[in-house]
């Protein structure tokens, strides 16, 4: 099966199976949704989204969190991973927002990479979910659900994971194909052993079809 084909049936089974695709992250504006990727990375969104509500109520506005300390925000988020590099990045970050963009966060990938933090992929889900901008974040999921699927030829980074997803997906739909993807890899092509017998996904395949 030549690539640009598999590309066209497994975007059409998407939109027609899965026409809603979301962040399964609680926020309520561009800084929660940053504050809750940065403490994603590594971590479940379940268990982010448990301690974000107290979170977000001490600490409402990037100016109230750029006036604490890491050793404060710490008591906060201390279930997730790495708690205390987390806790650094969001002060940093916070302080970071007031200094250098007035209090908003940006939309440009560049700009948002230079908070502390945030790393491409974190910058790619602000832009694309928030800015609604072409954007692919590749995660863990998007990573290996792309090269299992044969979207892509068993790329070895997520930066060349990136680049090819951008090169094959039409530009308006990167933004959803990012939270297909994720979803899919979530909960259906799970790392370990993925649940073939459940993925409609299967007809064009490359793992499935070497079985």
């Amino acid at each position: 099966m030549r690539k640009e084909e598999r590309y066209k049936e497994v975007i059409n089974w998407f939109k027609e199976n899965v026409p809603v695709a979301e962040t399964e992250l609680h926020y309520d504006n561009p800084y929660e949704l940053l504050i809750a990727v940065i403490l994603s990375a590594q971590c479940t969104d379940k268990r982010v989204n448990m301690i974000t509500p107290a979170l977000f109520e001490a600490f409402p506005k990037p100016e109230v969190m750029a006036a604490s300390t890491p050793e404060v925000v710490y008591e906060y988020i201390k279930s997730v991973s790495y708690p205390n590099n987390k806790a650094k990045h969001l002060v940093g970050m916070a302080k970071m927002l007031i200094s250098d963009f007035k209090g908003i966060v940006p939309s440009d990938i560049d700009e948002l990479q230079k908070l502390p933090g945030v790393g491409r992929k974190t910058a790619n889900v602000i832009a694309s979910v928030v800015y609604d901008k072409p954007a692919m974040a590749v995660d863990t999921h998007v990573f290996r659900v792309s090269n299992r699927i044969g979207l892509t030829d068993n790329s070895k980074t997520p930066l060349e994971t990136e680049r090819e997803l951008v090169k094959h997906i039409p530009k308006n739909l990167l933004s959803i194909a990012h939270h297909w993807l994720i979803l899919h890899g979530r909960y259906i092509c799970i790392a370990r052993k993925p649940k073939c017998e459940q993925c409609g996904l299967k007809p064009w395949c490359k793992y499935f079809l070497q079985q």
